[in-house]
């Protein structure tokens, strides 16, 4: 069993043990008809679930031998245009609508086109609203024989409990950053750089990828980082200002504004283990010289504020809160105001 398990690669990085066990399931012909991954946003959540896709369509004679990356489900699911293959997710950031997910259920209901299995990938479910979630679980309850549901979430305790209790819960942890930082030197990207995107990953591959292979992710996040420091250097009114010029940036886009706050996240985290003179090297290791000079203004306290305010305030978007009005509170909260 050993030996058919290692015979082909899933190109997981950082989650071997979730690749193995679906597999597993697949040789034992004991897979279920639903799935909860959960972990980080860009943790790699999506790519287990379309590698999972893969290995259950793919038309390879040997369950060992899937996915094989070269039939015509496997080629189909990789461009996108696989019409037994349904990806879920609400528009412009906003979590999924209820009228969404009844709509997907109805596909469910139906006989697979053309392939073994009809799958459904829901991203960022723990953000849709519990009636919405609720929705699902009649499919839930009594799916069709050749359906398969895949929920990905950030926070499993956002997603109800009846959800939860009926599906295989795979939940996902930040890889080791000497593994991603070696992926990345394998896609040619060198050592330095390798190892300041590994580190502002946070053990989130999905987001080291992209950031190597996407020059504006790295260039957004030092734009967001020079507006952190005018910032804290400003005083109230341009605090305001900045609040009002960020909200029109994002608009009504709450993803948008969670990766704005996550990179001020790693900011905040360098500085307050700044403050407490810890010998970890900073995660945004290109900026040491400005984490140690606003740790030397600020105490260990007012860091420690600042990161549990961002924290909150990210926490607040699956809610219905006004962008404006979070960012505004938010920025008058960060240290350097009397």
């Amino acid at each position: 069993m050993n030996d058919e398990i290692a015979v082909v690669s899933w190109e997981i990085i950082g989650h071997d043990w979730a690749a193995d066990m679906l597999r597993r399931s697949l040789l034992n012909r004991r897979q279920r008809h639903a799935y909860l991954i959960t972990g980080a946003p860009s943790l790699g959540k999506r790519a287990l679930a379309l590698a999972f896709a893969k290995a259950l369509n793919c038309e390879d004679d040997k369950i060992a031998g899937r996915p094989c990356g070269a039939c015509r489900s496997c080629r189909a699911i990789s461009r996108g245009h696989d019409p037994d293959l349904i990806i879920a997710k609400g528009e412009n950031g906003a979590p999924l609508k209820i009228e969404a997910i009844r709509d997907v259920a109805r596909l469910l209901a139906l006989k697979p086109y053309s392939a073994r299995y009809r799958i459904a990938i829901f991203e960022d479910f723990d953000l849709v609203a519990p009636q919405a979630q609720d929705a699902l679980l009649k499919t839930l309850e009594e799916p069709a024989a050749q359906a398969i549901m895949i929920l990905l979430a950030s926070s499993p305790e956002r997603v109800l409990p009846t959800i939860r209790s009926r599906a295989q819960a795979i939940p996902l942890r930040p890889a080791p950053l000497q593994l991603i930082k070696a992926a990345l030197v394998a896609r040619g990207c060198d050592e330095d750089r390798a190892d300041l995107v590994a580190r502002l990953s946070s053990g989130r591959i999905g987001w080291a990828l992209h950031a190597i292979e996407d020059d504006q992710l790295l260039a957004f996040r030092r734009e967001m980082l020079d507006e952190l420091r005018e910032i804290v250097a400003g005083k109230r009114l341009v605090r305001i200002k900045a609040a009002e010029r960020l909200s029109q940036q994002v608009g009504k886009d709450k993803a948008a504004l969670r990766d704005i706050l996550e990179i001020w996240l790693t900011f905040w985290r360098d500085v307050l283990l700044q403050s407490h003179d810890c010998p970890v090297k900073p995660c945004n290791s290109d900026r040491a010289d400005e984490i140690r000079s606003l740790a030397a203004r600020s105490s260990a306290r007012e860091a420690q504020g600042a990161l549990v305010a961002t924290r909150r305030t990210i926490e607040a978007l699956a809610t219905n809160a006004n962008l404006r009005l979070a960012l505004d509170a938010l920025l008058l909260e960060y240290p350097g105001l009397e």
